[in-house]
């Protein structure tokens, strides 16, 4: 049974320009290695893995694991995910403004889908955006309601 959430983990290109967007976006390093032997080689199933992994903590405490794999990079073109993509569609994140946040997103190097909606309850502004090497982000601002 699970008892706790501990990170979400992405694959990235280029690892300290992702550690940068993230840290521009609030995020601080927690911890960072490269691992590689037996274990890791064993555990992601990837003969003579080497990969460089940096966990980062969000303001309220979360993890978000990015691993940067050097002996088996992957060429995929990157491309600005979809929405409706299989597998893992989104992280979301709670932010204090969605228009700095989004102003902020473009500014580190990633894209801005939109301007952000109003939530049919009205209580959140909702925005979809792109990290620096096209995983989707969704941003949530909580509205002050009466």
């Amino acid at each position: 049974m699970i008892t706790k959430f501990r990170h979400t983990g992405i694959v990235v290109r280029k690892l300290q320009d992702q550690i940068d967007f993230y840290i521009g976006l609030g995020f601080d390093i927690f911890h960072r290695e490269i691992e590689e032997g037996n274990f890791i080689a064993e555990l992601v199933k990837i003969k003579d893995a080497r990969l460089e992994t940096a966990k980062l903590m969000s303001p309220c405490g979360d993890l978000l694991e990015l691993l940067e794999y050097h002996s088996h990079p992957d060429s995929k073109m990157i491309s600005l995910q979809k929405s409706n993509q299989l597998g893992c569609s989104h992280i979301a994140f709670t932010v204090d403004s969605l228009v700095q946040t989004l102003n902020q997103v473009e500014a580190l190097g990633g894209n801005r889908s939109d301007h952000g909606l109003i939530s049919p309850n009205g209580k959140h502004k909702v925005a979809y955006c792109h990290d620096p090497e096209g995983n989707l982000l969704e941003l949530v601002e909580e509205l002050k309601t009466k």
